[in-house]
């Protein structure tokens, strides 16, 4: 059985805490900053990002090596400015990159506590109703031993 007594109706009415978006929250709190720091972390982590930077690299890489050879700009082997370029790319992107990522974890966190405080609340609204049933049941086993012991 329960390890706590169950709350009346009325209790649970005024305990009852309104609920909340946590999501909405969330966006609300966020600094210019920190959307911008989210957003280039979900734009990165797509596979459209993953394709653009693909086709750069493949498109960059054939047209130094078999392109014309006036044109090329970057030399085989060594393709220092690609080198160069996606070196600072990653640098640039690393540190925001983990900055969204530890943006989207506190985001997880507030959610992950707003449904154990919904759990918790439901738990003693069921508990409570529970006990009510349990309540009226005895109330009608109560009626029905009455009246089976009148005399008919």
């Amino acid at each position: 059985m329960s390890l706590h007594t169950p709350l009346s109706v009325s209790q649970l009415r005024e305990k009852r805490r309104p609920l909340r978006n946590v999501n909405i929250e969330h966006r609300e709190k966020l600094s210019p900053l920190e959307r911008l720091a989210l957003a280039v972390t979900e734009t990165i982590g797509t596979m459209g990002f993953f394709f653009i930077v693909f086709v750069w690299t493949v498109g960059w890489l054939l047209w130094n090596l078999v392109g014309p050879v006036e044109m090329r700009f970057d030399p085989y082997p060594a393709f220092v400015l690609w080198l160069f370029i996606s070196n600072m790319i990653q640098l640039m992107l690393l540190p925001l990159i983990m900055i969204g990522q530890n943006l989207q974890g506190k985001h997880a966190e507030a959610r992950a506590q707003a449904d154990f405080e919904v759990n918790v609340q439901a738990e003693e609204e069921i508990e409570t109703i529970l006990q009510h049933l349990e309540n009226q049941n005895d109330l009608i086993l109560k009626i029905i031993n009455t009246l089976e012991s009148r005399p008919s």
